[in-house]
């Protein structure tokens, strides 16, 4: 080949390599790039307070083992897990005890908490370490007068640990199980029967409605310590707590390292579940970190149990609820922008088969 047709090969393919990154973008890379999730750091939460047991504390009730939060009207409801569950706790906003609330039922093993459309609390019975209950339960109870009643639930295939609840706006409840390695499962009611009309004492089946699936946000290259005493590998998969925002178009999942915030504009929360985490936060250190709860101004509340030390505080990052909607409003400009951009797959992975032509054309032209 003369000098000429070699140097035109050579530019030929340097343009190509050049040129191929490009192609690759076009076609498959924007979406993941665009799909990241916002990664928020522990030093972004603050102390908020201690939560405050000087008032008399019930027997067999204790803040020492907090595993449910809720933020409403102003106040703070807490309840702790098994052997600490006889009774909610009522906190003013310095985390100081006003009163207690004894369950309307002797629970087995609460392990959270939420908020219903109807402004009662929704305890979630659902602890099950030893996966050997026949059914579970979640339980009503007012706020103010602490009446309420049991609704028991059965799953479709068989026992499972559950820490995390969460009720829609409209009225259903999720619960999402505690696996220790893999996919939190995704439970309702079947037909999506809110909490107002469940059965009661019921029980009330069940229905898979999807897995919570973390993992591909929480690779090697993403691990953090953590806290508590299960393995760094599996914190961000074992889930301890769930909460909705106020309006109900954001939710929150926590784990021993991490929380993860969804945006349900809809108020779909499977269907959130399934898209992934518009935001992770990474927590600051806690004991046994279980607790999460949204304030009504939408910054995100956590809460740990003490592990025999002092009760630890509760941690505030503001304004989560904002930051998780506008990404979800970055991610809708970035999809209304490639859809209204049909050209541009063929502007750049069309132009590198133009160049190939052209080049190959010019290469034998030279050769000749």
């Amino acid at each position: 080949m003369p000098d000429r047709s070699r140097w035109s090969a050579r530019v030929a393919v340097a343009a190509l390599a050049a040129c191929a990154p490009l192609a690759a973008a076009g076609v498959g890379s924007a979406e993941p790039f665009f799909r990241d999730q916002t990664a928020v750091d522990a030093s972004e939460f603050g102390p908020l307070c201690t939560p405050d047991a000087s008032v008399g504390t019930p027997e067999e009730a204790s803040l020492e083992e907090l595993s449910g939060l809720v933020s409403a009207g102003g106040l703070l409801y807490a309840v702790g897990d098994s052997g600490s569950d006889r009774a909610v706790a009522v906190m003013d906003g310095t985390c100081a005890v006003q009163r207690w609330l004894p369950l309307p039922v002797d629970p087995y093993d609460v392990e959270d908490m939420a908020s219903g459309p109807d402004g009662r609390l929704w305890l979630a019975d659902t602890g099950d370490n030893g996966r050997r209950r026949e059914t579970v339960a979640l339980i009503a109870m007012d706020r103010d007068t602490g009446a309420g009643e049991l609704h028991r639930l059965t799953y479709p295939d068989g026992p499972h640990d559950a820490e995390t609840v969460l009720v829609q706006r409209d009225g259903i409840p999720l619960i999402v199980t505690k696996e220790v390695f893999g996919a939190g499962n995704v439970y309702r009611p079947v037909g999506g029967v809110a909490v107002g009309d469940l059965a009661s004492p019921g029980p009330t089946p069940l229905e898979k409605v999807g897995t919570l699936d973390v993992s591909e946000t929480n690779g090697a290259e993403n691990a953090t310590t953590g806290s508590g005493t299960t393995a760094p590998a599996v914190h961000s998969t074992m889930f301890t707590g769930g909460a909705v925002s106020a309006d109900g178009t954001v939710a929150a999942v926590r784990s021993y390292s991490d929380v993860f915030l969804f945006s349900a504009p809809d108020g779909d929360l499977a269907a959130a579940f399934a898209a992934g985490p518009a935001v992770r936060a990474h927590v600051p250190e806690q004991p046994q970190g279980e607790s999460v709860a949204f304030t009504e101004n939408g910054d995100l509340l956590i809460a740990s149990e003490a592990r025999e030390g002092p009760v630890p505080p509760i941690q505030m990052l503001p304004g989560a609820v904002s930051r998780v909607q506008e990404q979800a409003r970055a991610q809708t400009v970035a999809d209304e922008t490639s859809a209204q951009s049909p050209g541009t797959v063929w502007g750049i992975g069309g132009g590198v088969v133009v160049l190939v032509v052209a080049a190959g054309y010019f290469v034998r032209r030279r050769a000749r």
